[in-house]
């Protein structure tokens, strides 16, 4: 308990830490601001309706930070660039020198790879604000617009999603924590009080069980999701002796600790922003003069909105993007090339090419048990949801364990500069 005060007396006390933290809570403030201006012309009784108990609007106003649910400037979030980097980070496996430019230079490399992300953001941004806006105003939520309303409104939403992009860059950089993740984890906590406010007025003496299973279904998501976040499994590591002069080096035996869920929400926001995107797509298609394309756009939402089987692809693509993001930021023969320039050797297997096939058998175990872990916390809800037919279960755990994960991530930096700055 001392040394949790003494911590925290260390976040007010020094300078450096404290002027992250204040960057990192006026970036968000300024995003909150930017989610409640919403673009002209909307019909505020419609919009409600449309986006009542729809739960593909729903997980998108989830990425937007809220913004949606008023149709502000910043409706589509970080949505397209999440998109973006999904795209790249999959063109990473297929194609050779990307690849290389990923692994290979190093620093450089990741700064070229995030420049590539962010053009890719603008199309997908013209995309997916066009879609939408033809969208709503076939529904009837934005009035008639004139091409030229058309076109300022698409200019203005892909403005405020490239605004959203630099901002979390900027909190990555000169805040605490990643500026993507926390721009959902705020959108996230402000729905919070909306959310309690909606509940209370909602509420039923005869469904009093079904909530408190609901809550204590969530306190155990919350612990699973820390413990298994905090879960390692050590791989042993001897450096061998060296002898400079009259001098002897080595000798140690330490460990390399693989984290039992390496990818950690990352998989999670990109199943989700693969499931958004053909969403969106298709149901600007059903909306086309076009009976074949009408007929296959409807055919595909359909079989997107029965429940059993969003939850089963959902699932799939948690489970494969864990993997598939594992994959990416972990580079067993990388870390074997490592430890052999270094002198330091697994006991029991020798050094090159074994120790990468060591240690890549270990992680493709371990994360299994990851993948596994967050494909049944996501469709967790999705199943309760069709179990009790209340919508907002369908949200919850997706919300609860960007939130949880999020907030780990934030104390580990916060007490990484905290140690950094006492040594």
């Amino acid at each position: 308990m001392n040394t949790f005060f003494e911590k925290l007396n260390h976040v007010f006390t020094d300078r450096t830490l404290r002027r992250r933290l204040v960057f990192t809570l006026l970036a968000l403030a300024i995003f909150r601001v930017f989610a409640a201006v919403p673009i002209p012309g909307i019909d505020l009784a419609r919009l409600q309706g449309f986006l009542a108990n729809n739960q593909f609007f729903g997980l998108l106003n989830l990425f937007s930070g809220g913004g949606l649910s008023n149709l502000s400037i910043v409706m589509l979030g970080v949505g397209p660039f999440i998109t973006a980097s999904v795209i790249l980070q999959l063109l990473t496996m297929m194609v050779p020198k990307l690849k290389a430019l990923y692994h290979e230079e190093g620093e450089a490399g990741r700064r070229k790879m995030t420049q590539y992300s962010r053009m890719l953001t603008v199309p997908l941004a013209i995309l997916q604000s066009l879609s939408f806006i033809i969208l709503l105003e076939r529904q009837g939520v934005v009035g008639a617009l004139t091409t030229f309303e058309l076109i300022t409104n698409v200019v203005v939403i892909t403005g405020g999603s490239l605004l959203l992009m630099w901002l979390g860059e900027l909190i990555t950089e000169f805040g605490i924590g990643n500026g993507v993740s926390l721009i959902i984890f705020a959108g996230i906590v402000a729905s919070i009080p909306r959310s309690i406010s909606q509940l209370a007025f909602s509420f039923d003496q005869s469904q009093i069980p079904l909530y408190a299973a609901f809550l204590l279904i969530a306190l155990a998501i919350v612990y699973a999701v820390v413990v298994v976040t905090e879960a390692e499994r050590p791989i042993p590591v001897t450096y061998a002796k060296r002898v400079r002069g009259m001098k002897v080096y080595g000798g140690i035996s330490t460990y390399i600790p693989l984290r039992v869920n390496q990818a950690g929400v990352m998989p999670i926001i990109f199943a989700l922003s693969i499931l958004l995107l053909p969403q969106m797509v298709f149901r600007f298609l059903a909306a086309l003069p076009y009976d074949v394309v009408k007929t296959v756009s409807n055919f595909a939402l359909n079989l997107l909105s029965n429940g059993w089987f969003y939850a089963i692809f959902y699932f799939v693509l948690v489970f494969l993007f864990t993997y598939f993001y594992t994959a990416v930021t972990f580079d067993p023969h990388m870390l074997s090339e490592n430890l052999q320039k270094n002198g330091a050797f697994i006991p029991g297997v020798r050094p090159g090419a074994p120790t990468a096939e060591y240690i890549g058998k270990v992680l493709t175990r371990i994360t299994l048990v990851g993948a596994l872990f967050l494909g049944i916390i996501a469709v967790l809800p999705l199943v309760m949801r069709s179990v009790t037919g209340i919508t907002s279960l369908a949200i919850g755990g997706t919300a609860l364990l960007i939130v949880v994960s999020v907030v780990l991530d934030l104390v580990k930096k916060i007490d990484a500069q905290i140690s950094m700055r006492e040594y």
